[in-house]
């Protein structure tokens, strides 16, 4: 439980040491103006309290990301403890609280426009298809990990049902303006998904229950050889280390801070809640199974479903009261991503072909033709779906981390903070390529490695032409 509990501090104090410096870094300002001031529709644009849009923010961002792929990240063993902390405080939250900045600091404009901004045109266009194809394949797999949910809670209603209930829902919140639906509900599911998850740190505390320590790198996988912790660790547990999918949910909290001030609260603290739920889903689910090896064997033995571990995890830890409670605030998570990543592919749409968004006729025409993909999507194999949005996430991280890069160099800030972790996902993702069944699968893992580090060297050779031209306009 050492580890475990040193990773719980240093995630909590992150928040007030590297959250300040990088709050210092951008030099925030408290008496700018903000896009909800300057831009407010009574849609979009809403200035909401602090504490309501940092609720709202956690649970945009949480789904089942934090805790589904901490579950299955945990098949790799402690090691997983060690990526969740370090990837949270200098990976995901660095990422989540600068996009968030330059998004309140670009009148809370679509991430593809922002990033457009700093790494040019053709990405700009390459961000939108991309962003866009991710928010949908997001809001599949937020359909279909709570409706698995809400069966094993009420079997008698089947899972097709349970879809079109939720879809109908995504639906209605997706058109409605962000106070309605999503600013008076959804803060209290993000009380019931911290309440949960507090629950659950009692329970392993004081129920005796034993986490294991960080004593080896063992690979605790039942194929570790198609398996690597380095980089399918990486691409595993994104929610919880780093997700390129929160910079495409910021937007729509960078339309209702009032403050910039609220950012650091907003932002890194919204990252760092989410990284302590993965951490706890980690630990519960070794201790409950009673390691890692005994976990990945468990998920054998049910299709590797991430699912029926919260049910058990969840009921095992908690009781019958406590595992529904539990079970509920894990249902909502999902579901207040899913019609968000819906909400926000309409938005990216909107700010691309330049459509006002006050007439409900224009956000319907945007909306139908997003959820007949969407519900396509829900009739393809879920741990196919999982996979490919896995890695389509770290691979939106990475390019936000590198116009994070250009934005810093622009202004004369430290680049390294995001340059640095830029280059580390740039590596992840580009060996993940190589190494992976679900791409090349090369048999030859030195092989693989190479030729992830050749394609990440190609890429920091053109960043390095587009920061030092960036430093060059500074200097004319």
């Amino acid at each position: 439980m050492i580890t475990f509990l040193i990773c719980l501090a240093l995630l909590v104090g992150a928040y007030f040491t590297y959250g300040r410096y990088l709050e210092r870094l951008v030099k925030i300002d408290p008496k700018a103006e903000t896009p909800c001031e300057r831009l407010y529709d009574g849609v979009d644009y809403v200035p909401l309290p602090r504490w309501r849009v940092f609720l709202i923010q956690l649970l945009n961002i949480a789904g089942t990301g934090p805790i589904f792929g901490a579950i299955l990240g945990a098949c790799f063993g402690p090691v997983a403890f060690i990526w969740i902390t370090l990837g949270g405080i200098f990976l995901g939250a660095m990422h989540d609280f600068l996009s968030g900045v330059m998004l309140v600091r670009n009148d809370g404009l679509s991430i593809p426009e922002v990033v457009g901004r700093y790494l040019g045109g053709g990405m700009r266009q390459f961000m939108r298809l991309f962003s866009v194809l991710l928010l949908v394949l997001v809001g599949a797999v937020f359909v279909l990990s709570p409706a698995q949910l809400l069966n094993s809670i009420a079997p008698g209603v089947s899972i097709p049902a349970w879809v079109w209930i939720i879809l109908a829902y995504y639906f209605v919140a997706t058109l409605l303006p962000i106070d309605k639906i999503i600013g008076k509900i959804y803060p209290l599911f993000g009380v019931a998904l911290i309440v949960m998850a507090a629950g659950l740190v009692g329970a392993l505390i004081f129920g005796g229950w034993h986490i294991p320590e960080l004593t080896t790198l063992h690979n605790f996988q039942l194929d570790p050889e198609s398996l690597p912790i380095f980089p399918t660790l990486c691409i595993t547990i994104a929610c919880g280390a780093i997700s390129g999918f929160h910079a495409t949910q910021s937007p729509l909290m960078a339309r209702c801070v009032k403050n910039e001030t609220e950012c650091r609260s907003v932002f890194y603290g919204a990252m760092i809640s989410e990284s302590i739920i993965a951490l706890i889903w980690a630990a519960a689910a070794m201790a409950f199974f009673g390691g890692a090896g005994e976990l990945s064997s468990a998920l054998g033995e049910h299709n590797g479903s991430a699912a029926w571990a919260v049910d058990t995890v969840s009921n095992g830890l908690l009781g019958v009261v406590g595992g529904i409670l539990a079970l509920l605030g894990v249902v909502a998570a999902p579901i207040t991503s899913g019609d968000t990543a819906f909400r926000s592919a309409r938005l990216i749409i909107a700010d691309m072909l330049h459509i006002e968004q006050r007439s409900y006729l224009k956000r319907l025409w945007i909306c139908i033709p997003l959820f007949v993909v969407g519900y396509w999507i829900t009739t393809v194999n879920f741990d196919v779906v999982w996979r490919y949005f896995a890695w389509t996430n770290q691979t939106l991280a990475t390019l936000v981390l590198w116009s994070i890069a250009v934005y810093l160099m622009r202004h004369r800030r430290n680049v390294w903070v995001a340059l640095l972790p830029a280059l580390f996902m740039t590596y992840v993702c580009a060996s993940f390529l190589f190494v992976s069944g679900q791409f090349f699968g090369l048999e030859n893992r030195l092989a693989a490695y190479v030729l992830g580090g050749v394609v990440t060297l190609g890429v920091l050779l053109l960043m390095i032409f587009k920061l030092r031209r960036e430093y060059a306009k500074g200097n004319a």
